[in-house]
């Protein structure tokens, strides 16, 4: 039933209350304590605690297409779609160990502004005109119009309607700043995380009705044992979706390309621990990486069970899209079921993910307008009060924006997840490349890094159009390319990432030693060793979800 009960819009009622109260309380706090400054409102340097930092990390990360696509995926592929966010935990540590020290240290508040102190200013300049693009023409148009289309599903209520509360309400908490949205992000994955439980709590029990028996352990023993072939991380070439997630590489290959560029080189993402020093940002990536661990049991096992029910004859026409079956339903079709009270929770916990990404990215973009593009090129001169004032029209500018544009782009007819994990491909490896060696080796020259930013993109389109052109199958025996459903053979998307980044390095290496030789003298970054030691309980925690991982591809490899 597509409708919310009265008792529904009373649950969700109170979590806006508590959300936007609590936002309120700490916008109030924060102006009695601190000025307008640009810093305090961008990133708010020195103010957010690591639970704050953990918590919105992961509000910003789940959003529709996780909770709506990987859903989807669960009920096509399975478990195996659990790797984005189990791979993501572990490279978690590795951004809370090298990456953010290097950021810290050399007091990078930026993407753009490490590309122009690494780099030069044509470098940064062009990266951060296409991460606006990137951000507000993909991003934030894709998470608002596919939760306007996730609200409709559960509640009936228009879509274009839904998009304007959505942004109305992200942009209340954005205008706060980042305090605000660090504190609220809070509260949002307190809902996130309660409501799915709930969700994937009430799919496991109608499992286990379905079956004569009762419990939501019974229920994921018959998961196991209805869809044995939905528990296994790695797929056998023979696979169907092995083109999504093929084998091995998802271990040691094209999936950590996807992670670390998410995660270690994404404003969206590490400017929550930008403000922060070393040990609060490393404690809050650290308790982001458990609540990693716990998504797939939210966002996959209910399109497990969807799947399981579905195959005992239940959701045979609500699956259903233009007469075909559409994955993506799964998860809508699951909170339908809900009673009166919980649907509203579930809501709840949707709407709160939905709202927490958009925060998060419209900040971002505010940031990078404001502070790498207005404040350099468009007037050096604006004090902190005039930026603050610019970062807060910026918001309401991208996503008048996105609202506009979003159901103009055609998202719902292109798929969940795995459309958002390929398209982004093309550009992750590039910019992986830049960003690591940028790092890590100090001859690293701007003429490099922008083969990089260029040929990466260039290079992904020919592998992606390769198959076109010349015969494939000699790669099958390797496992980097598979038949389509017209016996072309095509390489899986992780793979292609993989090539383009070994030949972005390559590219950069080879172009960065001719420089050297001509005598430039790339601009380095501060790292030394020190910056690199772990306290003993971050040391502690990090072995801990690495044992965790272990145990989890050990049992369901």
């Amino acid at each position: 039933m597509q409708s919310l009960h009265q008792f529904d819009y009373l649950v969700f009622l109170f979590y806006f209350v508590v959300v936007a109260g609590y936002g309120y309380w700490i916008y109030r706090k924060k102006k009695k304590a601190t000025v307008t400054a640009s810093h305090d409102y961008f990133l708010a340097e020195g103010s957010l605690t690591w639970w704050a930092i953990g918590a919105s990390l992961i509000a910003s990360n789940i959003s529709a297409e996780q909770f709506i696509g990987m859903s989807g995926s669960g009920f096509k592929m399975g478990l195996a779609i659990s790797t984005y966010e189990w791979m993501a935990a572990a490279t978690l540590m590795i951004v809370a160990i090298f990456f953010i020290p290097v950021y810290l240290k050399n007091k990078i508040y930026t993407m753009p502004q490490f590309l122009n102190q690494r780099y030069n200013g044509t470098v940064a300049m062009i990266m951060a005109v296409f991460w606006l693009l990137l951000y507000v023409v993909v991003n934030l148009t894709s998470i608002l119009y596919l939760g306007a289309l996730a609200i409709n599903a559960i509640s009936g209520i228009n879509t274009t309607l839904c998009m304007y509360v959505l942004a109305a309400f992200a942009v209340v908490i954005t205008l706060g700043g980042m305090k605000v949205i660090g504190y609220t992000d809070v509260i949002q994955v307190f809902f996130l995380i309660l409501g799915g439980l709930v969700t994937t709590y009430l799919a496991l029990n109608l499992v286990s009705e379905k079956f004569g028996t009762t419990g939501t352990v019974n229920g994921f023993k018959l998961l196991m044992e209805h869809a044995d072939d939905h528990f296994h991380m790695v797929f056998k070439k023979d696979n169907p979706n092995y083109m999504d997630l093929p084998g091995l590489t998802i271990l040691i290959g094209g999936m950590w390309i996807v992670n670390l560029n998410y995660w270690g080189c994404n404003q969206y993402i590490t400017q929550r621990a930008l403000g922060a020093d070393i040990k609060t940002a490393r404690s809050g990536i650290l308790f982001a990486a458990f609540l990693k661990l716990l998504m797939p049991v939210i966002v996959v096992l209910p399109g497990i069970a969807a799947y399981v029910l579905h195959q005992q004859g239940n959701f045979q026409t609500e699956m259903l899209q233009g007469g075909e079956l559409n994955p993506d339903k799964a998860y809508p079709v699951l909170l339908n079921l809900l009673p009166a009270g919980l649907k509203g929770l579930a809501f709840a916990a949707l709407t709160a993910a939905i709202v927490a990404s958009l925060a998060g990215k419209a900040n971002s973009i505010s940031t990078i307008f404001t502070l790498d593009i207005y404040k350099k090129r468009i007037n050096p001169d604006a004090d902190e009060k005039k930026m603050v004032n610019i970062g807060k029209w910026t918001v309401l500018t991208a996503m008048l924006i996105a609202i506009i544009i979003a159901p103009l782009m055609g998202i719902d007819k292109k798929g969940g997840f795995q459309y958002i994990q390929e398209y982004t491909g093309f550009v992750s490896p590039g910019i992986f490349a830049m960003f690591i060696l940028g790092f890590f080796w100090k001859k690293t020259t701007s003429n490099a890094a922008l083969f990089a930013t260029i040929g990466g993109f260039a290079f992904s389109l020919f592998f992606k159009f390769l198959p076109g052109i010349m015969d494939l199958s000699f790669l099958a025996q390797f496992g980097f390319s598979k038949a389509n459903d017209k016996g072309v053979y095509e390489i899986p998307f992780l793979d292609r990432m993989g090539f383009v980044f070994a030949i972005c390095v390559i590219g950069m290496v080879l172009i960065s030693l001719w420089d050297n030789r001509k005598g430039v003298r790339p601009h380095g970054l501060e790292v030394d060793r020190k910056m690199f030691k772990l306290s003993p309980g971050f040391a502690a925690g990090a072995l801990i979800v690495c044992g965790i991982l272990a145990a989890l591809y050990t049992i369901y490899w």
